[in-house]
């Protein structure tokens, strides 16, 4: 025979299970979420065609190329500290190799943010090299979605170097050693 007295704190104990239960759910769920969330928020690292590019010429240290990179409308991401993948033709001797021994600063593009990379086409000090009117350029490690952007002036390029991306364009001035 059941006494009147049990079914109540059966009841009470069920309640206190689903309870748990839900509470447990809704804490998983709202992890999930936020989880989710965070990682759609979460900078990505720049490929080429996430970015917009200019190229200028500069007369400090000898004269260099400043290339300035923006992000797309709508895009945030990163930039690593080295130098761009960038080559003045198709050979090896046209491509830039680093200005600088040390990785910099990783730098966020969104918005009206830059960053910037000197290229110096020339760091002998002799009359060799070859001329051209185009840069090609990439992030590294996308080589393969390389721009080709056109030369303020035509350069004479031998042996050239490029600095690493860097926040602000006084960083990015490749002295030559």
């Amino acid at each position: 025979m059941r006494s009147r007295f049990s079914a109540p704190s059966a009841r009470l104990a069920l309640a206190a299970v689903a309870a748990v239960a839900v509470t447990a759910t809704a804490t998983a769920t709202a992890t999930a979420t936020a989880t989710a969330d965070g990682r759609s928020t979460a900078v990505r690292a720049c490929v080429t065609k996430d970015l917009t590019y200019k190229v200028s010429l500069k007369t400090q240290a000898g004269g260099y190329f400043l290339v300035t990179a923006k992000a797309k409308s709508g895009v945030t991401c990163y930039l690593e500290g080295v130098f761009p993948s960038a080559s003045f033709g198709s050979s090896a001797d046209t491509e830039v190799s680093p200005a600088e021994h040390a990785v910099s600063d990783r730098v966020t593009l969104s918005g009206s943010t830059a960053a910037y990379a000197g290229i110096n086409p020339k760091t002998t000090n002799n009359d060799h090299g070859r001329e051209f009117d185009f840069l090609h350029l990439a992030v590294a490690g996308d080589e393969t979605n390389a721009v080709t952007l056109a030369l303020p002036e035509t350069a004479t390029v031998d042996r050239p170097t490029a600095t690493n991306w860097h926040a602000d364009p006084a960083d990015a001035v490749p002295f030559s050693g």
